[in-house]
């Protein structure tokens, strides 16, 4: 029978990061924590993620006895700027639709269990954090997110593979703790633009920022269009300034050659502008969350972004696209973004496009006018 020091060297041999065992048991605190907070994850459910349902492993794989986790460390290579000054970096390097990276090491080691007479299952919608703090690899912190106790410096720039299996294996010694230093004094919380962030591991999913970029219904309210920054898709923001990942950001890193050749994809004004079939070769490939029948809410945060960076040489872009979209969520925040960036070649436009407009795309372009104006006085 293939051993767990196997298991182990194998791991290794992938280069993964770090590898923990846990039991199969249901993950009942999971379970009754998204029962009691369904007006905040009831969604997931909607959109058919089964997070309720992955709480027993035996719903995944029904011979389940043990779960192994593999840890994959994913900023050891650094981002161009402006990519990561607009999305989160868990998501630059993504391979999980292309399965070029990640996924073949994924595939090379289940084939080793496979060889071995194991079956294994890599679920979506198991807690992969909770397994993998199960596992003993790491702890949370007060912003939800999960800690590496080993490698990768400490920091939560790290995310679990949690495989089960129908072999058992003697688990390790849970790390279920928040370990944040004492004198951090809840950085991550008051640096939350959004106020998504409760503190001891608490966190409103329905106002972090990267649910609202890729789940968000509808036009983003007002009150949060300012709070969710540049952003467009994703956010490391409770990342960014919290002590623990310090060591790791100032690290020096190569450049991800992978991320360096797409950037020019990821340009704003390409972004805005793009079709259904750029959408689907250059960028749906790389940030899958949303399909092209969501291409709207990509051009309304870029949008969104571009007004929040306030640069005047996105006032002719924006112009130019209030032109070519019919969605009335896009015109929208076009009309906001160019009142937020505010000089005369946006009151210009927006006095144009308000003839012509209707409902609340009228009503978002007089108040777009209203607030140049203000800033006048």
């Amino acid at each position: 029978m293939l051993t767990k020091q196997d298991i182990i060297a194998e791991a290794k041999r992938l280069k993964f990061a770090d590898i923990g065992f846990t039991d199969a048991k249901p993950f009942d605190s999971q379970k009754e924590y998204l029962l009691a907070h369904q007006d905040g994850y009831g969604w997931a459910e909607a959109i058919g993620l089964g997070l309720l349902a992955g709480t027993d492993p035996k719903n995944i794989l029904p011979q389940a006895k043990s779960i192994i986790v593999l840890l994959e460390s994913y900023f050891e290579e650094s981002y161009p700027l402006p990519l990561e000054h607009h999305f989160g970096r868990c998501y630059l390097d993504d391979d999980r639709v292309t399965k070029d990276g990640l996924a073949l090491k994924i595939k090379s080691f289940r084939k080793l269990l496979q060889l071995n007479g194991i079956d294994s299952k890599v679920p979506f919608d198991l807690p992969h954090r909770l397994s993998a703090a199960r596992a003993g690899l790491g702890t949370f912190g007060k912003n939800s997110l999960f800690y590496a106790r080993r490698v990768a410096l400490n920091s939560s720039f790290v995310f679990p593979i949690a495989i089960v299996i129908d072999a058992e294996y003697t688990p390790d010694e849970s790390s279920i703790a928040i370990e944040c230093p004492e004198w951090c004094r809840n950085t991550c919380v008051a640096a939350c633009p959004t106020r998504a962030l409760k503190g001891d591991g608490k966190i409103d999913p329905l106002r972090c920022i990267s649910f609202l970029t890729y789940y968000g219904a509808g036009l983003t309210p007002l009150e949060l269009r300012e709070p969710m920054g540049m952003y467009i898709y994703g956010c490391d923001r409770c990342q960014n300034v919290c002590p623990r990942n310090i060591p790791w950001m100032v690290r020096k890193k190569p450049q991800n050659p992978r991320v360096l050749a797409k950037e020019s994809n990821f340009d704003l004004s390409c972004l805005l502008h793009m079709d259904k079939l750029y959408f689907e070769q250059k960028v749906w490939p790389h940030m899958f969350y949303m399909s092209v029948d969501d291409i709207w809410r990509w051009k309304m945060n870029v949008a969104r972004a571009m007004g929040n960076s306030l640069n005047p040489a996105y006032v002719k872009e924006l112009i130019l696209a209030f032109g070519e979209n019919s969605d009335e969520r896009v015109r929208c925040m076009i009309a906001w973004a160019l009142g937020r960036i505010g000089n005369q070649e946006a009151m210009t436009g927006l006095r144009k496009f308000f003839d012509n407009s209707e409902g609340i795309e009228k009503k978002e372009i007089k108040q777009a006018i209203i607030a140049i104006e203000k800033r006048k006085v």
